[in-house]
């Protein structure tokens, strides 16, 4: 390990080498110095962790803190619209993604029994068939269409809305309110405004749900008496905006590079059985959620180095995914890989909740779209496509895709 490699001035964003591949200077680091220290934008000395078992190793030790409000929020990169924060955050109720054991706890626990693996597999006929009924709408249109408008974000908006119980015609506004929150380099006003208007709405309806329950998740929610209506509505905040966004990239991204390997494509439509693998490699390969941030509360050794108490700790998924200590051959896509292990849920505590939702929605989503449309292409060269490098969550804005004919 060569410790006089360079110290990063910043996360490196650019996707110098290709659109679905970690930065040039990400993957330098993580052969170099999976540990490193990195030198934020405000002058904070924080750390960057690249390497896949340093990664999962952090994940998995709560003493690396999720909680915003225990020290100043030091972002990686510039954000022109953001003035300097100089305070730790407020903890926001019933944001369990940012508390530790045992508020995060006492939380996920009310939720645990909403996303068991036996009552996905229950809820995995009706995702089939709103995956179904979205395809249908598309093969109706005249292409070329944007796979995105028309299906990726369709489908995981309209299960989630299901399932917690939100109206689907509200759609428009809390996606383009999830929209303006995920953008990295909008203004504070302009975020927060889109914040308070999410959450208004939600605490409107977590509200009727208390006063009259239906059969839904937020309503299950809504009948615990000792959940406030702050933290309802931040549970159905975390709840909407997780079950639609990172779905929706991984529907549009996914359906990008398999485009971008017809190789892997045609390996897919020859051998369906390959779905359950393929869907994991994906999720390894293109790590849409692909930073975390963490907070040292303590002094900790990791993989060499010692980090020091009160440092912020940049997580970054994409490149442990891409670890070659960890998968042989990284950088390949490759539908025939037994990719479990991969990080793209997380480890330990804060793992994603509703990741077996995710794979039902993605295996119903890619099979269909590929079986009902067996000419599709992209519409515009690859270069074209436009990535979501400004946001919180990667994947492509629009994905412009034709075909000359459909399956029944």
């Amino acid at each position: 390990m060569d410790q006089t490699v360079a110290i990063p001035h910043g996360l490196p964003t650019e996707r110098d080498a290709g659109p679905f591949d970690p930065p040039r200077r990400i993957a330098e680091l993580r052969e170099s110095r999976p540990v490193s220290p990195m030198l934020f934008p405000d002058g904070h000395e924080g750390w960057l962790v690249t390497g896949y078992e340093e990664v999962r190793t952090l994940l998995a030790d709560t003493r690396f803190s999720s909680r915003q409000d225990i020290g100043v929020l030091h972002l990686p990169y510039e954000a022109p619209g953001m003035p300097p924060i100089t305070e730790p955050s407020p903890q926001e109720p019933g944001l369990f993604i940012s508390m530790d054991p045992p508020d995060h706890t006492r939380l996920r626990r009310m939720l645990t029994g909403a996303f068991t693996v036996k009552r996905m597999k229950m809820l995995e006929e009706n995702i089939v068939a709103i995956a179904e009924r979205q395809l249908d709408e598309m093969a109706r249109l005249t292409p070329p269409v944007d796979l995105v408008k028309e299906f990726a974000l369709p489908v995981p908006s309209l299960v989630i809305c299901e399932l917690l119980g939100v109206p689907y015609a509200d759609r428009e506004t809390f996606q383009a309110n999830s929209g303006k929150i995920m953008e990295k380099d909008i203004s504070l006003d302009e975020k927060m405004a889109a914040y308070t208007g999410l959450t208004t709405y939600l605490s409107e309806l977590v509200t009727r749900k208390r006063a009259e329950p239906d059969e839904d998740i937020l309503s299950d929610l809504a009948r615990h008496d000792d959940l406030t209506i702050e933290e309802l509505t931040g549970i159905a905040f975390l709840l909407l905006l997780a079950g639609h966004e990172t779905t929706a990239n991984m529907l549009g991204l996914g359906t990008f590079a398999l485009l971008e390997h017809p190789e892997q494509l045609d390996r897919l439509r020859a051998e369906p059985d390959l779905w359950p693998d393929a869907v994991e490699e994906l999720l390894r390969y293109l790590s849409v959620v692909d930073v975390l941030f963490r907070y040292a509360t303590e002094d900790i050794e990791l993989g060499g180095e010692t980090i020091g108490k009160g440092s912020t700790v940049i997580v970054s998924m994409l490149a442990a995914n891409r670890d070659p200590r960890r998968f042989d051959d990284p950088d390949a896509l490759d539908v025939h890989r037994k990719a479990r292990g991969q990080l793209s849920f997380g480890h330990g505590v804060h793992q994603c909740l509703g990741q077996q939702l995710a794979r039902i929605e993605m295996r119903a989503g890619f099979a269909g779209l590929l079986r009902r449309f067996p000419t599709l292409e992209l519409a515009v060269p690859a270069d074209e496509v436009r990535l979501r490098t400004n946001m919180n969550i990667y994947g492509v804005h629009a994905l412009p895709v034709t075909w000359t004919e459909t399956a029944g």
